[in-house]
């Protein structure tokens, strides 16, 4: 039962087998003003209701006749992915929440549950399910196409993938909501926020601040800036960075390395707005836009317990991944160009030639340091060169001392047998001296770099990063 029948609406489904409990949802609904909702004591009913009806968010029971909640929720999850699950329960049982939470809902709360509780939850899973729609409308909006909108021309590529995230970036530039933008040291990140800010019309500046090694005082300081008096040698009020990035928007590198309690006051600006200056115990406001970056891998730092998920969530609202250039190689050559040019007007130098050999050499190189890696080394090569040509020697040697000898099996892979093995171990070996074995010269082949080692071993680099700390090589 409901209390609207217009079907352009969409609804809170509610699904219980007690009738007093659905009355009790029902008034704590209508107290907060919410009228568009449907009230279902039948799981049988649930399937069809959510085939005719535009739902927001399900707060569903568990144990319940015919159908449990646990099937309800695979259902939902299978064929209606974007729709958050509320478990409401009376089963307080830890397995339980382990196995709702691995089958994709949201949040779980235990009857008998307080109404804060409630639309606590309630409205975390619309907001999600708001933030959802707007990036799937953000995505119909994006299409892949070959120019580069103007604000992006100082990325130097053309790349499909990389136009693509331009396209999404220009999409998702006049948001107010936190931009995370992911990848490897040297790919680009500060470029990409630099271009995202001046693709937003923001009155007001892009602010930068590294937050690695900032402990909580002082990225507090210099975030926040503080009152007179309030700590030895504050000899008078400082406004902080938040303060200088009104009307604009401040950039956040090295995101993975802020402590936790600095992560919470982070959390508290993204969700209120608000911050409070050293000293200060009235919370101020801002406008500012947050764009964060980071090249750690946060899944795993959150599995480590030293990235809070709530924030993570709250800085995913738009996420872009920048690919490591040795997955855009088709750019070296427009890289190498535009460097060359850099290099040779700030030694106040005619440009050398491209040697025909170069992109050869450069192409067979992982690039760990990717974009900014390229650029010192053709710097390099520029204030090396004496003659019309690039010295290719400085190149040479510095790609040699970096990258070992690939191997090549004498033995094709179709043709190894029980014998070939044995032969190269002495006996044969477990599945876990394999693994050892692949890991470990990954990562050789990649000195030590975890991203560029799983992507030769074809897993996820959360999942190279998990494999690494159950079992150190």
């Amino acid at each position: 039962m409901g209390t609207t029948t217009t079907e352009d609406k969409e609804y809170i489904l509610l699904v219980d087998d007690d009738e007093t409990i659905l009355t009790r949802y029902q008034l704590m609904l209508e107290h907060e003003g919410y009228t568009d909702y449907i009230l279902c004591s039948n799981p049988l009913e649930v399937e069809e209701i959510l085939a005719t009806k535009a739902i927001q968010v399900v707060l569903l029971d568990l144990v319940m006749p015919h159908k449990d909640g646990f099937q309800i929720l695979s259902l939902i999850k299978e064929h209606y992915p974007h729709i958050p699950v509320i478990i409401v329960t009376g089963e307080d049982s830890p397995d339980k929440v382990v196995k709702a939470m691995k089958l994709g809902a949201l949040d779980y709360i235990t009857k008998p549950i307080s109404s804060s509780r409630f639309f606590t939850s309630l409205k975390n899973a619309l907001e999600m399910r708001e933030l959802h729609h707007e990036v799937a409308t953000l995505s119909t909006r994006v299409q892949q196409r070959p120019e580069i909108p103007p604000e992006f021309t100082n990325i130097i590529t053309r790349d499909p993938v990389m136009l693509s995230i331009f396209s999404y970036a220009k999409a998702i530039a006049p948001s107010p909501k936190p931009v995370l933008i992911t990848g490897e040291s040297g790919t680009g990140k500060e470029l990409l926020a630099r271009a995202i800010h001046a693709a937003s019309t923001r009155e007001g500046p892009l602010v930068t601040v590294n937050v690695a090694g900032l402990d909580d005082t002082l990225f507090s300081d210099t975030l926040f800036g503080h009152k007179k008096g309030a700590y030895t040698g504050a000899e008078s009020d400082r406004p902080g960075l938040i303060e200088r990035a009104r009307n604009g928007t401040l950039f956040l590198d090295e995101i993975g390395e802020l402590s936790i309690p600095s992560q919470i006051k982070l959390l508290r600006l993204l969700q209120e707005g608000e911050y409070y200056p050293l000293g200060e115990d009235n919370p101020r406001k801002t406008n500012a836009r947050v764009i964060a970056a980071t090249c750690a891998d946060l899944e795993a730092k959150q599995e480590e317990g030293t990235f809070r998920k709530d924030l993570y969530y709250r800085l995913m609202t738009h996420h872009i991944h920048l690919p490591p250039l040795r997955e855009r190689r088709g750019d070296i050559p427009l890289l190498v160009e535009a460097f060359i040019t850099q290099a040779a007007r700030e030694l106040g130098r005619t440009p050398p030639a491209v040697p025909p050999q170069l992109y050869d050499t450069l192409s067979s190189y992982p690039f760990p340091g990717n974009v900014r890696e390229l650029q010192s080394l053709i710097f390099d090569a520029v204030s090396r060169s004496t003659e019309p040509l690039l010295a290719m020697q400085p190149i040479l040697r510095y790609i040699q001392s970096r990258q070992k000898e690939p191997y090549t099996p004498t033995t094709p892979i179709h043709e190894i047998t029980y014998e070939t093995i044995v032969s190269c171990f002495g006996r044969f070996p477990t599945i876990d001296e394999m693994e050892k074995l692949l890991i470990r010269e990954a990562l050789k082949r990649t000195d030590g770099n975890q991203s560029a080692a799983a992507q030769i071993l074809g897993i996820s680099q959360s999942t190279l990063s998990r494999r690494l700390k159950k079992e150190p090589l």
